[in-house]
């Protein structure tokens, strides 16, 4: 191997020899220092060397970018490597892994909880129903667009303070004074608000991307839990037993079959709003009385009773598309807004207002007067088994719900004055008031 005492002229002077792709040019002062000259002109300082028997070759860079003292020092450092064992390849490789890692770390920290929340519910939005994830959307907005009902701007959302924040200043002590600040507003959407954060908290936990970012008391510390708002349930938001004929009588009064049929299926299943909204025909059993519905607890949904009434109101409906309570005006087809109507009948019957969630909030309660168990009730509405036995051991059948959902439905009617024989009845029949 001919060598060559480099000096910049002679760097400069190298070339390519005739008939070769490309000619090494060594240095005779720096070991294993060569100029790579390739026939198309190219020129590039490489290091060559021999570790545990096997050739090694590392490009320094171009002679116009390294000058040779500089191109000379580097050699040098890479020969040492060497002779330390080390190739500098794989030195090269791990500094730049490590370099990510830090750049990657710093991004980490730098997340802001507008970006990560936006990343959380589309993660999840396919384990919530529509309504669900327009919550959380609704929680965070920051607000200032012209609403859509009414004048005025949409006010922000309580979540919308944390938007600014790095997920690594999500602490105790910053989430307890927006706690403060906004229960002394809206005691009852902070709560919820707190609630949701709680399990976005949970999640990123849970999700590489972000383990480790918020700091552990987020949500664990004292002053947090102190300044939670202690919201009772809405007084009023139910009906009452007297109240149940005047209620159906305006509700089966509705000129809109479906919406007439969906309000009276909220008030005899106890179903959450969405649960029933979202019932396809293919959910219906008629022929073995059960409907499934997409339970936000258990994956899997759960299969409550048909009962006689509301298999009749059921039938009775138009098949227009996959969707039992369907809406030829709506953008997915299905019934999308049924308040403005229940809001309408409970002035025509006189009757304080009730939501829709106090419709589940009616079943429940009612339930008592037939002195249905706790757990038959619960496991139709889907609630979350609270004791050990109801969540290990007691998974009643379909026919043991019946039997007590059945006598719900019929006590029910009885109050409304509502005549309905339920061994007669077909599905499609529809029953006759008194």
């Amino acid at each position: 191997m001919k060598k060559n005492n480099f000096t910049a002229e002679r760097v400069a002077s190298f070339q390519c020899e005739d008939g070769k792709q490309q000619t090494i040019h060594w240095d005779a002062k720096t070991p294993g220092l060569g100029l790579r000259v390739t026939a198309a002109g190219a020129r590039a300082y490489i290091f060559e060397s021999r570790l545990f028997g096997k050739t090694i070759r590392v490009t320094i860079g171009d002679p116009r970018n390294w000058g040779l003292a500089k191109a000379r020092t580097e050699a040098s450092r890479l020969k040492t490597l060497v002779d330390d064992g080390k190739d500098p390849r794989e030195v090269k490789a791990e500094q730049q892994a490590a370099h990510a890692a830090r750049k990657a770390e710093v991004a980490r920290q730098n997340v802001t909880f507008a970006k990560a929340w936006q990343i959380y519910i589309e993660a999840r939005k396919s384990k919530w129903s529509e309504s669900h994830y327009q919550g959380h959307m609704n929680l965070a907005d920051e607000g200032g667009e012209p609403k859509k009902r009414g004048e005025g701007l949409r006010v922000a959302g309580p979540l919308a303070a944390l938007r600014p924040l790095k997920l690594s200043e999500l602490t105790g002590e910053r989430i307890a004074e927006w706690l403060q600040t906004e229960a002394a507003i809206r005691p009852t959407v902070t709560a919820h608000s707190y609630r949701l954060l709680r399990a976005f908290v949970r999640w990123a936990a849970d999700t590489p991307a972000y383990r480790g970012v918020i700091p552990a008391d987020a949500y664990q510390a004292r002053s947090v839990k102190d300044a939670v708002p202690r919201v009772n349930a809405k007084d009023g938001d139910c009906l009452q037993r007297e109240q149940l004929s005047a209620w159906f009588g305006a509700v089966r009064a509705i000129d809109n079959p479906v919406i007439s049929a969906y309000l009276q299926g909220l008030l005899i299943t106890g179903a959450r709003r969405e649960e029933l909204a979202a019932l396809r025909w293919d959910d219906v059993d008629f022929q073995w009385g059960g409907l499934h519905l997409a339970d936000k607890v258990e994956d899997a949904g759960r299969v409550i009773p048909l009962t006689p009434y509301l298999s009749s109101l059921l039938a009775g409906l138009p098949r227009r598309s996959e969707w039992v309570f369907s809406s030829p005006t709506s953008a997915s087809g299905r019934l999308a807004e049924p308040r403005i109507a229940h809001t309408k009948a409970l002035e025509v019957a006189g009757l304080p207002h009730v939501s829709l969630h106090g419709l589940r909030r009616s079943f429940g309660t009612l339930a008592e007067w037939c002195e249905v168990p706790v757990g038959i009730v619960a496991q139709i509405q889907g609630h979350k088994p609270s004791a050990i036995a109801e969540k290990h051991y007691r998974r009643r059948p379909l026919d043991l719900l019946r039997m007590w959902h059945t006598k719900i439905e019929a006590w029910v009617l009885e109050q409304a004055g509502i005549e309905f024989d339920a061994e007669r009845a077909k599905p499609g029949l529809r029953s006759v008031a008194k």
